[in-house]
């Protein structure tokens, strides 16, 4: 008997869409799949795009060419009104003289439902946004989270088939943020609302999205899972922009090899020609130290010498809380560094202090070849 797997069904797609202010192309040629009750994060910096890409799907700034499709219907042309989605923004835009129950009815007075019904919603989404009690007062007495989370409860009050977040996150405190990033996660799951964020905050995209679309100068650069993302970028841009990331000026050598500051290394294979000048990259965490102490207790003894391997002078060293980054020296980098990071074990077990020698390794698995920014 033959396996079906199941295909998610499609429920908001982008075609060839492009967005011009005057001269200045904001967008340009724009194609994007995504599923129902998936979780997209647009990510990049600021102007590459991504909330002009938001707004063009919410009919907030139409499209120059292209269309927007969503759940089988063309709304390219649409006014917001028309369109079938709840949206924050990171200015929360709650009416600052209506009540917190006012504020959440608001989009509610117009569907049709009677006094009873609304009143008996809004206690619902308060409750929903863990904030039961506070319907009688307003905006101003609320935290920042707090507003918010109302500016959710707002969004979501006419079950939208499409929830759109425009930074959300932006204007609150680092430890809100990491709590209420999760509030949101857990929400969307429970309702199975599609939703697209715009952040440019690399954290928020890599705990909260399903899939990530990686953003700059108006077109998408990698679109993919957290892990891919930040395992597999497909350009530099991307290596660079999500994460720390070793670069260092190289030559192509054959399809899996790079040479840097005349040694040659086993690398990814790149598809580079042999002689063209491109960029070795690899993580600080991706870094390998050996010696006395590298392995954990019990581990077995190496039985091959690891290619790629070199010894290194510790030149900097940098406690970080749960790991140690430390700054790396060798001919091969020239003037540069090389920068690592190595867990608190293996530095205590090392040994490892400002000035030491150690030998490390750059594993062929992680060492990538990218061409030089401007040259993809």
């Amino acid at each position: 008997m033959t396996e079906v797997t199941a295909t998610p069904d499609l429920y908001l797609s982008i075609d060839s869409l492009w967005k011009a202010f005057g001269d200045f192309l904001a967008l340009k040629n724009i194609s994007l799949d995504i599923n129902e009750r998936e979780f997209v994060c647009f990510l990049g910096p600021s102007g590459c795009g991504k909330t002009t890409l938001l707004r063009a799907i919410a009919g907030l700034d139409l499209q120059t060419k292209g269309t927007v499709m969503q759940a089988g219907k063309d709304v390219s042309n649409l006014p917001p009104s028309e369109r079938d989605f709840g949206i924050v923004f990171q200015s929360y835009a709650l009416f600052p003289n209506l009540t917190i129950e006012k504020n959440i009815a608001f989009g509610l007075e117009n569907t049709g439902r009677s006094k009873s019904e609304i009143a008996v919603r809004v206690a619902e989404l308060l409750a929903l946004v863990g904030l039961p009690e506070q319907g009688k007062k307003y905006p101003a007495q609320l935290s920042g989270g707090q507003q918010q989370r109302i500016a959710l409860a707002r969004a979501i009050a006419t079950n939208p088939g499409l929830l759109l977040l425009d930074e959300p996150l932006s204007a609150l405190d680092a430890k809100v943020r990491v709590h209420l990033r999760h509030e949101i996660k857990e929400l969307q799951r429970k309702l199975g609302v599609t939703t697209v964020m715009v952040t440019h905050d690399q954290e928020e995209a890599l705990t909260m999205a399903d899939r990530i679309v990686v953003m700059n100068h108006g077109v998408i650069e990698q679109v993919g899972s957290p892990t891919e993302v930040y395992r597999e970028p497909a350009s530099l841009f991307v290596a660079d922009f999500i994460g720390e990331m070793n670069q260092i000026p190289a030559v192509a050598g054959s399809g899996d090899t790079v040479t840097i500051g005349g040694a040659t290394l086993q690398s990814q294979q790149h598809g580079f020609s042999a002689g063209m000048h491109v960029v070795a990259a690899i993580r600080p965490e991706d870094v390998i130290p050996h010696g006395d102490g590298a392995r954990s207790p019990g581990a077995p003894d190496e039985i091959e010498t690891p290619e790629n391997a070199f010894e290194v002078d510790v030149a900097e060293m940098e406690f970080l809380g749960s790991f140690w980054r430390c700054r790396l020296r060798h001919e091969i980098f020239g003037r540069d560094e090389l920068i690592a990071d190595f867990s608190i074990n293996a530095v205590r077990r090392l040994e490892l202090a400002e000035g030491k020698s150690l030998t490390i390794e750059l594993p062929q698995s992680r060492l990538m070849g990218f061409a030089p920014a401007g040259e993809a």
